[in-house]
């Protein structure tokens, strides 16, 4: 039986925007957590000279691979076969994918809530329960082992992102590796969304599979890498289930884009361009944060890493949907509902990205001013 799931809301929102820019208002995107900074300078050029000396095909580059499993060794002192590296087409076929070889329909996932919305509507979508754990300020918007230890049954599977979306919050490491002890004890098997590591201005995030080498996984080249119309990721998976996973990729999904992969290939070792934009998102945040409270919102998540500010807005709104539409009319300034994220809380909560430059955020921080004084 097909099932119904909710829409990607801030989408709605990204299309008024757009409507909004063809009438000739001027608008800042700060809906989706998309860099503006564009692909590193050395991939680009790769590119032009791949359009003019092949074809592409359907190919998984040995090399990328290669270069994937030497970034956890280089980055967090881990090991990994590089025949344990499934190419995909982005993050979002690389979660598709670790939840169909990992689960069966009907078997319980657990998430934090708030959490990213295609953790809840992709889960749905293939027939799995989505178990969400209502997560507040106190443990900073994330999963805990001792929450994660409470439900009864235990859940098949849980999806862990730290750093998260909507939050930019870290789980701290103790924690990772509490949880880690509670889902070997239990057989839970652990999604590790680790598509914003790279991107972190407080702590450090250690890899999952330092705590738990059974562990599923998932990144991509969007965001620290910058690239995300280039539509390119990966999932790592334990070797037992590599070979369904490679049948299930070349059935669903054949393989990702040559030109991706090999400007991929080069991009990651841009490492001083890339961290160049990383200072740029320092900054950026650093901006929202000084201004914000000023403009009561005083209650946001803490940032750790990503791009995000989720903010209270219940002094002001108890319709989330409604308070971005008329906030992006009113300023041309876009931001993400928090009911994506959280249909409990989330009406009460908004998103800012600030992977938009330096410039739009300031601009974004004056257009705003009048709109939450009044």
């Amino acid at each position: 039986m097909t099932v119904q799931i909710d829409p990607f809301r801030a989408i709605q929102i990204s299309r008024i925007a757009h409507e909004l820019k063809a009438e000739g208002r001027s608008v800042i995107h700060m809906e989706f957590g998309q860099p503006s900074t564009g692909a590193p300078s050395a991939a680009i050029a790769e590119a032009h000279a791949r359009l003019d000396s092949e074809s592409g095909g359907y190919w998984e580059d040995p090399q990328l691979r290669v270069r994937i499993a030497k970034l956890y060794a280089d980055r967090y002192g881990v090991t990994v076969d590089p025949e344990c590296v499934v190419l995909t087409a982005g993050a979002s076929p690389a979660l598709v994918l670790a939840l169909s070889v990992l689960f069966n329909p009907g078997d319980r996932v657990a998430t934090a809530r708030p959490g990213y919305v295609a953790y809840r509507n992709t889960l749905k979508a293939m027939h799995m329960e989505c178990v969400e754990i209502g997560c507040g300020p106190e443990v900073s918007y994330q999963m805990t082992a001792a929450a994660l230890d409470t439900i009864e049954p235990a859940p098949q599977g849980v999806i862990l992102a730290s750093p998260a979306n909507p939050t930019g919050s870290l789980i701290p490491e103790a924690e990772l590796k509490a949880i880690a002890e509670v889902c070997a004890r239990k057989n839970i098997h652990i999604i590790s969304d680790e598509i914003y590591h790279g991107l972190i201005f407080n702590g450090r995030a250690p890899c999952m599979l330092d705590f738990a080498p059974n562990a599923t996984v998932v990144n991509s080249f969007s965001k620290y890498w910058s690239m995300p119309g280039w539509r390119l990721g990966w999932v790592i998976l334990p070797e037992p289930l590599v070979q369904q996973a490679r049948a299930r990729m070349g059935n669903m999904f054949l393989t990702p884009a040559t030109l991706s992969q090999r400007a991929a290939l080069v991009a990651m070792d841009c490492v001083d361009e890339l961290e160049a934009y990383v200072d740029v998102y320092r900054q950026n945040r650093q901006l929202m944060l000084d201004a914000l409270p000023a403009l009561g919102l005083a209650t946001i998540a803490p940032p750790d890493g990503a791009f995000y500010i989720y903010a209270d807005i219940s002094h002001l709104t108890d319709n989330s949907i409604d308070f971005c539409e008329r906030l992006l009319r009113a300023t041309g300034v876009a931001t993400a509902p928090g009911v994506d994220f959280d249909p409990v809380n989330g009406h009460r909560f908004i998103r800012f990205s600030f992977a938009v430059s330096t410039d739009q955020v300031k601009d974004a921080i004056e257009r705003i001013k009048p709109f939450f004084n009044s």
